[in-house]
């Protein structure tokens, strides 16, 4: 029956965080946004949504390990996607084809990574009101890296003639929007609670269930809609959307706080979560390399790079579980 549940909210969760992307360009295009602007903040954030919701209710049902996994967890498992891109598309090497604009988003994915995890490890009480400071320089940071990312991105001019007919007006997009976000709020818990008792049953630990499956289930969107966006040869939404998801998970760990009025979220992390955190910088670094590089190397049927990203996310779900992170 548990099963059955988490099956059941991931399906409902995946299909409305589809329904807010879609709905989310519309959006872009109806208020004439950056085609990169937007695939690296405004549909990256809204297939990240998920994760923020899910951390939100993994607090109030007292399972933060399991909020930290599923955060940490979808960074690895975006980084991921970027190998499973480069094997769909034999004929495209999809981050040489966006090569330089997206080193912005990922650097400040990293920069964001690596504050979290120096943030879990050294563990300081400092806070103003009951935010912790950590979160709060989480937070200044991105909103100072949207402002960068935003002032490189060109603006897309389009006259309302250059629009399809079909696409939907502003206010409907608006409102499928906000059904699909409502939608997300109502399922989150029951992915949570399912989740811990998956946890419990298998023995695993709530830590290494976040990372792996709600980790793997709350990145799902991403996942489609960047196959979508690489089948249509839009490369730039494709990556950018999973940079950018990097940047927005980290940003929630910082946004989650403002829900945890009895003390820092990132406090009660158990510092082995670093790990973890490291585990998903490094492999952003890796896709990062793979975007700049100008290297040419297949190995066989894949590339160097998207194997490394493979062997670097699977060899540290093995570590992870032999360390039986928040277990």
């Amino acid at each position: 029956m548990v099963w059955v549940q988490f099956i059941i909210a991931s399906a409902i969760l995946v299909f409305a965080a589809m329904q807010l992307a879609k709905y989310g360009d519309i959006i872009a295009i109806r208020t004439r946004l950056g085609g990169m602007f937007v695939g690296t903040l405004l549909i990256a954030g809204a297939t990240s949504l998920p994760e923020l919701l899910t951390t939100i209710n993994s607090l109030d049902q007292n399972v933060p390990n399991l909020a930290a996994g599923n955060m940490f967890g979808s960074n690895m498992f975006n980084m991921l996607m970027l190998a499973i891109l480069d094997l769909a598309n034999q004929n495209t090497r999809i981050l040489r084809q966006v090569a330089m604009k997206h080193a912005l988003t990922a650097g400040l994915a990293i920069l964001l990574i690596g504050m979290s995890v120096l943030f879990i490890d050294i563990n300081q009480d400092w806070k103003i009101g009951w935010v912790g400071v950590d979160s709060l320089l989480l937070m200044v940071v991105y909103l100072g890296g949207i402002r960068l990312l935003q002032g490189n991105s060109p603006q897309t001019a389009i006259s309302e003639s250059e629009l399809d007919p079909k696409l939907p007006p502003l206010w409907k997009a608006l409102l499928g929007f906000s059904v699909a976000t409502a939608i997300l709020v109502v399922v989150a818990p029951f992915l949570v609670s399912s989740s811990t008792d998956i946890a419990e049953i298998t023995g695993m630990g709530t830590g290494f269930v976040g990372i792996v499956l709600v980790g793997m289930v709350t990145s799902l969107p991403e996942m489609v809609t960047t196959i979508a966006a690489a089948r249509l040869g839009a490369y730039d939404l494709a990556v950018g959307n999973l940079f950018g998801s990097n940047v927005f998970n980290m940003v929630a760990l910082g946004l989650t706080d403002l829900f945890l009025t009895s003390g820092r979220f990132i406090g009660v992390i158990d510092r082995d979560f670093a790990i973890a955190g490291m585990l998903g910088l490094i492999m952003t670094a890796l896709g990062l390399l793979g975007n700049l590089a100008r290297l040419e190397r297949r190995l066989l049927f894949i590339e160097l790079d998207a194997l490394l990203l493979i062997l670097v996310y699977f060899g540290g779900l093995w570590v992870l579980y032999s360390l039986g992170i928040g277990a």
